[in-house]
């Protein structure tokens, strides 16, 4: 099986976590991996039309959609909202990473659209993530979480 072709969305305050997500992927010895749909360069322009006909182009390559969820991340309107409008439409999975270290829905600083879409919310913990994006089963209504056992049986 191919890896989870997956978009990752976030604010630009927590690029940072983005780039430590690459890294996981990048180091030998953390079991952490997924094909990146991410915009493999910056887009240098300030056109939102050809920003967004470029992301979008991205997000429909992918499977799955991740959000980081940091404390502005519900407040971001233009890009943010806008791309996981676009994952939701094409029918992506997805999954909320609470930067926060949070295990659960947290809904005030989750954007409302993930709000009752099946989406599954872990902490930002590579083993959490990968474990999301390995889910076999997802649900159409519901904010969903990892089991404490598989937090655990993760060593986490």
């Amino acid at each position: 099986m191919g890896l989870p072709r997956t978009f990752v969305g976030f604010s630009s305050s927590d690029i940072h976590y983005y780039r430590l997500m690459c890294a996981w992927k990048e180091h030998d010895h953390i079991d952490f991996n997924f094909a990146d749909c991410q915009l493999a360069d910056s887009i240098n322009s300030d056109n939102e039309d050809y920003i967004k006909r470029l992301c979008r182009a991205r997000i429909d390559l992918a499977g799955y959609f991740i959000q980081l969820i940091g404390d502005d991340t519900r407040s971001k309107h233009k890009y943010v909202r806008w791309e996981l409008d676009v994952a939701v439409e094409k029918g992506c999975k997805i999954i909320g990473v609470n930067l926060d270290g949070s295990r659960v829905f947290v809904p005030n600083k989750t954007p409302p659209l993930m709000h009752d879409i099946g989406a599954v919310f872990v902490s930002f913990q590579a083993k959490a993530i990968a474990c999301a994006l390995q889910l076999k089963t997802w649900n159409a209504k519901g904010n969903w979480t990892l089991k404490d056992e598989t937090y655990k049986s993760l060593g986490l």
